[in-house]
């Protein structure tokens, strides 16, 4: 049984004229643990409709989507919620750090609603996350006197420090430079495959889809799998191929 498994999902929003856009058509996707799956498509495409759906944000029109086994159609906001704090974990384009808490503290937000022995050692645990992303020396400091790369190192030491077993990545080196990018996306595989959680990755960068085991291409709302060639020259080419043609 999958972590994850998406049959026929489909997202439809109804437009001020009363018209309907259909963003997803029958979506199917399973992702066990320990896998890194990436979705490359443009903007607009639904990429980040289907990373909502994936992550309890959304719910889709229809189809169904399993989570361990479980219809999470049939879990109430309560559970949902629960669901999403406990087994995922966030990284976005935009970092989203708290602007007036240091790295530490904003790592530390997520362990607020943890429980029992985590809940007590939650400065612990923090720290030891921010020294794993390799920013032990920089606890005490405000987003502000942070680089790129370290504000999105905290970020993901964030997304990470409640050890989820679904970590969603959307557009992660957006906002970065090319070799600072490389890095962000090396350390979020280390950490994904030392956990055994399943990592997707939403993009439309080339070069970070790459280096996905598994790859996907949503366009028109449908997605479809690639399939690439094991050297990251042909994974790329056959990539730059199909965004030719969308």
């Amino acid at each position: 049984m999958a972590l994850l498994e998406l049959a026929g999902i489909a997202r439809t929003v109804r437009l001020p004229d009363l018209s309907e856009l259909q963003i997803l058509r029958s979506v199917d996707l399973a992702v066990d643990g320990g896998e890194h799956v990436a979705v490359v498509g443009r903007s607009g495409t639904g990429k980040t409709t289907l990373l909502n759906l994936l992550g309890l944000l959304d719910s889709p029109t229809a189809g169904t989507y399993h989570l361990d086994g479980v219809d999470v159609a049939r879990l109430g906001a309560r559970a949902r919620a629960r669901r999403r704090g406990e087994d995922f974990g966030f990284v976005f384009q935009q970092f989203n750090l708290l602007p007036g808490r240091t790295a530490l503290e904003n790592v530390l937000a997520p362990l607020l609603y943890a429980t029992g022995r985590t809940f007590w050692r939650r400065r612990a645990v923090a720290t030891e996350m921010l020294e794993r992303v390799g920013l032990g020396g920089r606890l005490e400091s405000m987003p502000a006197r942070l680089s790129g790369g370290e504000q999105q190192r905290v970020a993901i030491a964030r997304a990470l420090v409640r050890s989820p077993r679904i970590i969603l990545a959307d557009e992660p080196t957006g906002a970065l430079d090319v070799d600072t990018g490389a890095e962000v996306m090396t350390l979020l595989d280390d950490v994904a495959s030392q956990s055994g959680a399943a990592l997707i990755t939403i993009t439309h960068d080339l070069s970070v889809a790459a280096r996905a085991s598994r790859h996907y291409r949503l366009g028109d709302g449908v997605l479809t799998p690639v399939a690439l060639e094991p050297a990251r020259a042909d994974a790329l080419a056959s990539l730059t191929a199909l965004e030719a043609g969308a």
